[in-house]
Protein backbone atom coordinates (compact mmCIF):
# COMPACT_ATOMS: atom_id res chain seq x y z
CA UNK A 1 0.00 0.00 0.00
CA UNK A 2 0.94 3.65 -1.25
CA UNK A 3 0.87 6.31 1.11
CA UNK A 4 2.30 9.56 -0.80
CA UNK A 5 0.31 11.99 0.76
CA UNK A 6 1.18 15.48 -1.76
CA UNK A 7 -0.54 18.93 -0.53
CA UNK A 8 -0.36 21.80 -2.82
CA UNK A 9 2.27 24.44 -1.18
CA UNK A 10 -0.52 26.94 -1.57
CA UNK A 11 -3.70 24.89 0.15
CA UNK A 12 -0.97 24.21 2.81
CA UNK A 13 -0.13 28.15 3.57
CA UNK A 14 -3.56 28.75 3.63
CA UNK A 15 -4.41 26.55 5.66
CA UNK A 16 -1.86 27.05 8.19
CA UNK A 17 -3.07 30.53 7.81
CA UNK A 18 -6.59 30.07 8.87
CA UNK A 19 -5.28 27.75 12.06
CA UNK A 20 -3.42 31.26 12.41
CA UNK A 21 -6.54 33.38 12.14
CA UNK A 22 -8.28 31.56 14.85
CA UNK A 23 -5.43 31.26 17.42
CA UNK A 24 -5.46 34.94 16.81
CA UNK A 25 -8.71 35.45 17.76
CA UNK A 26 -8.18 33.57 21.00
CA UNK A 27 -6.70 37.26 21.80
CA UNK A 28 -10.35 38.49 22.49
CA UNK A 29 -10.51 36.22 25.32
CA UNK A 30 -8.27 37.92 27.90
CA UNK A 31 -9.59 42.02 26.73
CA UNK A 32 -12.96 40.46 27.65
CA UNK A 33 -12.05 39.10 31.01
CA UNK A 34 -9.98 41.82 32.01
CA UNK A 35 -12.27 44.17 31.02
CA UNK A 36 -15.50 42.69 32.87
CA UNK A 37 -12.99 42.35 35.92
CA UNK A 38 -12.11 46.00 35.98
CA UNK A 39 -15.82 47.16 35.40
CA UNK A 40 -16.15 45.54 38.79
CA UNK A 41 -13.86 46.30 40.84
CA UNK A 42 -14.60 50.23 39.57
CA UNK A 43 -17.94 49.94 40.34
CA UNK A 44 -16.92 48.09 43.87
CA UNK A 45 -14.50 51.45 44.10
CA UNK A 46 -17.10 53.61 43.24
CA UNK A 47 -19.91 52.09 45.96
CA UNK A 48 -17.02 52.46 48.70
CA UNK A 49 -15.87 55.78 47.91
CA UNK A 50 -19.26 57.72 46.08
CA UNK A 51 -17.01 60.91 46.39
CA UNK A 52 -14.18 59.42 43.92
CA UNK A 53 -16.32 58.40 41.23
CA UNK A 54 -14.76 60.59 38.74
CA UNK A 55 -11.32 59.77 39.14
CA UNK A 56 -12.19 55.81 39.20
CA UNK A 57 -13.67 55.55 35.63
CA UNK A 58 -11.91 57.82 34.14
CA UNK A 59 -9.22 55.29 35.34
CA UNK A 60 -11.28 52.30 34.84
CA UNK A 61 -12.04 52.97 30.87
CA UNK A 62 -8.85 54.30 30.32
CA UNK A 63 -7.36 50.70 31.44
CA UNK A 64 -10.48 48.86 29.50
CA UNK A 65 -9.45 50.91 26.23
CA UNK A 66 -5.46 49.77 26.59
CA UNK A 67 -7.02 46.11 27.27
CA UNK A 68 -9.29 46.32 24.12
CA UNK A 69 -6.20 47.04 22.20
CA UNK A 70 -5.31 44.01 22.42
CA UNK A 71 -8.22 42.34 21.11
CA UNK A 72 -7.87 44.51 17.93
CA UNK A 73 -4.74 43.70 17.22
CA UNK A 74 -5.56 39.88 17.21
CA UNK A 75 -8.66 40.90 14.97
CA UNK A 76 -6.46 42.90 12.20
CA UNK A 77 -3.72 39.77 12.30
CA UNK A 78 -6.54 37.92 12.03
CA UNK A 79 -8.10 39.67 9.12
CA UNK A 80 -4.31 39.73 7.39
CA UNK A 81 -3.74 36.21 7.50
CA UNK A 82 -7.44 35.44 5.79
CA UNK A 83 -7.58 38.31 3.16
CA UNK A 84 -4.89 39.82 2.41
CA UNK A 85 -2.07 37.27 3.10
CA UNK A 86 1.16 37.73 2.43
CA UNK A 87 2.52 34.19 2.65
CA UNK A 88 1.23 33.10 -0.25
CA UNK A 89 2.52 36.16 -2.84
CA UNK A 90 6.21 34.83 -1.00
CA UNK A 91 5.55 30.67 -2.79
CA UNK A 92 5.94 31.76 -6.26
CA UNK A 93 9.19 33.68 -6.10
Amino acid sequence: MDNNFSIDSQAFVLGCSAVGAGLAMIAGIGPGIGQGFAAGKGAEAVGRQPEARSTVVSTMLLGCAVAESTGIYGLVVALILLFANPLVDLLGK
